[in-house]
């Protein structure tokens, strides 16, 4: 193998982390500047700034016909942000769940994933059904702005203090600042883009595996680091919902925005492979109805599911590993996770659901 191929997929990785770093620190400032608050910052430009990686890739892959990779990079990106981040996220502290987040967000991005499995059934998702989700992404973006104004003062003081905490720019001179990082994040978004989706196509090759399966977990791991510092950072600082927050904006914005674009700017839309449609997706759906009981148990995630989700994340990865190399062994480790771990979960999650159902009937 060319060692260039593997530099250029390092650099597109370096260049995307530091392209979507410009974007949000400009895209920020630049809002600040404008006199919008904070909390919306936090709630749109940080959460859709950090996804702008996915965007660039899945995109980029799509104009250029590689529909499992601009695919694979959404399902995996979500499976990856759920399961890893939000996993060590709480590993590191039990996180606490706004009842917002519980009521509206989560459903949202339920429904978003459902919603791909829906209209990728026919195996394909055209361009009209792409600029329908990106009319969601829109849609939801003014909610978000909206619901914010409700918001009470403990989170915009917490949002504040996150995204907040430098001085608004002044003067033509340092917005033109903040509107060439933004620029210039664009600019590496776009060439680190590149370089990964043909890097990826290599490996995909050289290892005798799919260009779906490099995509939802190498790429969509590589895409995913900005939510992976922002949302760690935040559970290190004890950041009450921005950790959490983080992952259900992004996991939303890459549904409606980056797949939505996706098909909408392809000619021939985002082909849907039918591995994806009876697993990954599935898979995809699965994790977010999940996070539902867990967030609902006393508003919080506690280490103990963060483990899970670590865990969950792992036999994904294994799982996909042992398929794309037909290993003899792939049959046992379905059954046992088909009959063993899958059914433990669920009445572990179930029974901790319930008991704080009753403990919370008790005290009311």
């Amino acid at each position: 193998m060319d060692p260039m191929v593997v530099i250029l997929f390092i650099l597109g990785l370096v260049l995307l982390v530091g392209g979507a770093e410009l974007l949000v620190r400009g895209a920020s400032k630049l809002a600040l500047a404008f006199g919008v608050s904070p909390l919306v910052v936090g709630l749109t430009v940080v959460a859709f700034g950090t996804s702008s990686p996915e965007l660039a890739v899945s995109v980029q892959a799509a104009l250029k016909g590689q529909a499992d990779i601009a695919l694979g990079n959404v399902v995996g990106s979500n499976i990856f942000n759920l399961l890893f981040i939000l996993g060590v996220s709480a590993v590191i502290t039990p996180l606490a769940v706004a009842q917002k987040l519980v009521r509206v967000d989560v459903p949202i991005m339920i429904g978003a994933s459902i919603l791909v499995l829906v209209l990728g059934w026919t195996g394909n998702i055209g361009r009209i059904e792409g600029a329908l989700l990106f009319v969601g992404i829109v849609a939801y973006t003014v909610f978000a702005i909206r619901q914010s104004r409700q918001e009470s003062k403990a989170v915009q003081a917490e949002y504040s203090g996150e995204f907040g905490d430098v001085e608004a720019p002044r003067g033509a001179a340092a917005i033109a600042v903040q509107i060439a990082l933004i620029v210039g994040g664009l600019l590496a978004l776009g060439l680190g883009s590149r370089w990964l989706v043909e890097g990826a196509i290599v490996f995909a090759r050289l290892a005798g595996l799919s260009e779906f399966v490099i995509a939802v977990t190498i790429v969509a791991a590589g895409t995913s680091l900005p939510e992976v510092a922002t949302s760690i950072l935040a559970a290190v600082r004890g950041e009450r919902d921005i950790a959490v927050g983080n992952v259900i904006g992004s996991n939303i914005f890459n549904i409606l925005c980056v797949l939505g674009l996706s098909a909408a700017l392809s000619p021939s839309g985002v082909a849907i492979n039918p591995e994806a449609l009876v697993f990954d997706i599935p898979i995809m759906i699965a994790t977010a109805v999940l996070t539902l009981p867990i967030f609902l148990t006393g508003y919080t995630m506690y280490r103990w599911d963060g483990a899970l989700f670590l865990f969950y994340y792992i036999v994904y990865v294994v799982f996909l590993i042992l398929k794309g190399e037909n290993h003899p062994d792939l049959p046992l480790f379905q059954n046992v996770m088909l009959y063993g771990v899958l059914p433990l979960t669920i009445l572990t999650t179930l029974g901790a659901f319930v008991r704080e159902r009753l403990r919370r009937g008790r005290s009311a």
